[in-house]
């Protein structure tokens, strides 16, 4: 099922959508972006450059933008006059439990309402689902990340070390839940 949630904010209309292959770009660049920008100064440039390179590279994302399973749902983008400024991705972990795998804005554009607009529709997408609990990985130390999500109503259940942590620079997930 498709949803067509519209948010208007400031100048024109952010839209969030179904991701499709015109969007990977987009899709990099603004994870990109977002990481560098969360994650600047709390890891290495080696480490911040070994997760993009893996994670937010276009082949891999052309994959996952053509996929849809329970496992991951495929990615959703908010856009501005066809430009992406927002994503997010994730899928179910169990039953009736739902993750978000991946949200990130374009940096310049925080506090304007795109990540709500993307959770809130992303969440619309689990609840049809039948998911009940949905759950996000948050970087210890994140802090844009966890006053959001805390603000949306996850609460810190507990940590566990984050992928693509070594034992030469450990890093640190902070695991949070919500009923949906």
């Amino acid at each position: 099922m498709e949803f067509h949630a519209i948010q208007e904010k400031g100048i024109g209309k952010i839209q969030a959508v179904r991701a499709n292959e015109s969007h990977v770009e987009g899709i990099a660049k603004v994870c990109t972006d977002g990481w560098l920008a969360t994650y600047d100064g709390l890891h290495s440039q080696e480490y911040i450059d070994r997760v993009i390179e893996e994670y937010y590279n276009h082949e891999r994302i052309h994959k996952e933008v053509l996929t849809d399973n329970e496992n991951w749902y495929g990615w959703f983008v908010a856009l501005e006059n066809e430009k992406v400024v927002g994503a997010i991705g994730g899928g179910t972990t169990g039953e009736k439990r739902g993750e978000i795998f991946v949200l990130y804005l374009d940096p310049n554009r925080r506090r304007e309402g795109i990540g709500t607009l993307l959770v809130d529709y992303f969440t619309e997408i689990q609840k049809e689902k039948g998911i009940l609990e949905q759950w996000v990985s948050v970087a210890e130390g994140n802090k844009k990340g966890i006053p959001f999500y805390e603000a949306k109503g996850f609460v810190k259940q507990f940590e566990r070390p984050s992928q693509g942590s070594t034992e030469e620079e450990p890093a640190v997930s902070c695991r949070y839940c919500r009923n949906i």
